[in-house]
């Protein structure tokens, strides 16, 4: 695993989600190598739809920008070590459950 605790950038997750993501991201460290973001992404995202059903998607690296719409409640945004995490249930204005939370635009670049 990579080493360093996760440190929550911003979430509108309830505490047990928070915990299953942290927990998720740092048994993905322990199967993948840092460097195997996409891996790391793909495993979050898919255990993810597998406890809280489908639509997540999962953002790994040192150095990306986004501007996501998400479903409230279904929000994170942390690092471990040199990675940045964005986790997050997609959502579009149409979906009639659960209501479309505000866009978030994050910028992520994790110096060595």
């Amino acid at each position: 695993m990579l080493e360093g605790k996760a440190i929550v950038g911003e979430t509108d997750m309830l505490e047990a989600m928070q915990r299953d993501a942290l927990q998720l991201a740092a048994k993905a460290l322990d199967c993948f190598d840092v460097i195997d973001a996409t891996e790391i992404a793909r495993f979050i995202k898919k255990e993810f739809d597998k406890i809280y059903g489908n639509g997540w998607q999962c953002i790994v690296g040192t150095d990306f920008g986004s501007f996501v719409t998400h479903c409230s409640g279904c929000f994170i945004h942390f690092c471990v070590g040199s990675l940045a995490i964005l986790l997050f249930k997609g959502s579009t204005e149409s979906e009639s459950e659960p209501e479309p939370d505000a866009d978030h635009q994050f910028s992520a670049s994790i110096l060595a």
